[in-house]
């Protein structure tokens, strides 16, 4: 049976003043309209849940055992909108984010440690995977990628300039195995590799020359889904590495490595903070966004 929850509001109303006319009055209605609520409620029952007199109005057995139950479900239940309410209206709760391994601005530490201590009442669970796939499907309210591969039906706000690839060695590997002057060197050379998964084929490195793209399917020695260790690995002498420039930047300006073939390595969109409508946009997220679109600025 579905359940009339005005009718149950006027039957806790009546039942705690027990009076009809006050349950009107404090429901801005007719003594009339709160009769016939009831009428209706006690109908699709089948049992009264009031006895009137002309004098007062008394819960019968059914309606006292009604009472007993409904009156706390509705406090819950009012409960729940209040608290529904508030956190429509300040940041707080679980944020979910699904984030690129490779998205060094948002992930190094700073942004996140400041948004976190300007919204104590968010607690932020961050998930660093390159796989694709569905976030919200997967139960995420947003997330990291580069913005080639964002579904063109997702809202995308950017979280960092445009991105450059970098392809570096260390000075001790360079010594020992010389430079490469063209991509195509590279399959002559110890190359450290990346891939997803270890269903998936080892990333192919991307270059351009003269405007026209092309890929080199490098032979790594070493391949492996951590930018880390490539990185450890490289700084270590081992071969030549391939990712975001902004990853080896640092260790290039205290020479622990060395840029290669820069000419062939052109810029590209970076990456985006995405999510699937800006249509009653839950406070947590409305929060990210400004913050990341603040932090931008700076």
């Amino acid at each position: 049976m579905a359940v009339d929850v005005n009718a149950i509001e006027l039957f806790l109303s009546v039942a705690q003043a027990k009076s009809f006319r006050a349950a009107a009055d404090r429901a801005g209605v007719t003594r009339s309209a709160v009769s016939q609520a009831i009428g209706r409620l006690e109908a699709e029952l089948g049992i009264a849940l009031f006895v009137r007199t002309t004098r007062s109005v008394n819960l019968t057995e059914a309606g006292q055992l009604l009472l007993d139950r409904v009156a706390p479900a509705m406090a819950d239940l009012s409960a729940a909108i209040t608290s529904t309410q508030e956190l429509a209206g300040r940041p707080s709760g679980l944020l979910r984010l699904a984030v690129s391994s490779i998205a060094e601005r948002f992930i190094a530490g700073p942004l996140l440690a400041s948004f976190v201590e300007i919204y104590p009442e968010i607690e932020l669970d961050v998930f660093i995977t390159d796989d694709e796939f569905d976030i919200v499907a997967a139960g995420y309210d947003a997330g990291v990628r580069l913005g080639e591969i964002i579904e063109q039906d997702m809202i995308a706000i950017p979280v960092s300039d445009d991105q450059r690839q970098a392809t570096v060695a260390s000075p001790a590997y360079l010594a020992r195995h010389g430079r490469p002057l063209h991509p195509k060197d590279l399959t002559g050379h110890r190359c450290i590799g990346w891939r997803p998964a270890p269903s998936v084929a080892p990333y192919r490195w991307e270059f351009e020359e003269d405007g026209q793209a092309f890929d080199v399917a490098v032979a790594p020695q070493v391949t492996t889904n951590d930018m880390g260790l490539m990185l450890r690995m490289a700084l270590s002498g081992s071969g030549i590495t391939c990712g975001m420039e902004e990853t080896f930047r640092p260790f290039v300006e205290r020479d622990e490595l060395v840029p290669l073939l820069e000419e062939y390595l052109p810029s590209f969109a970076g990456f985006f903070l995405y999510f699937p409508s800006r249509r009653n946009l839950a406070p947590k997220l409305r929060a990210l966004v400004d913050h990341v679109q603040v932090s931008r600025k700076r």
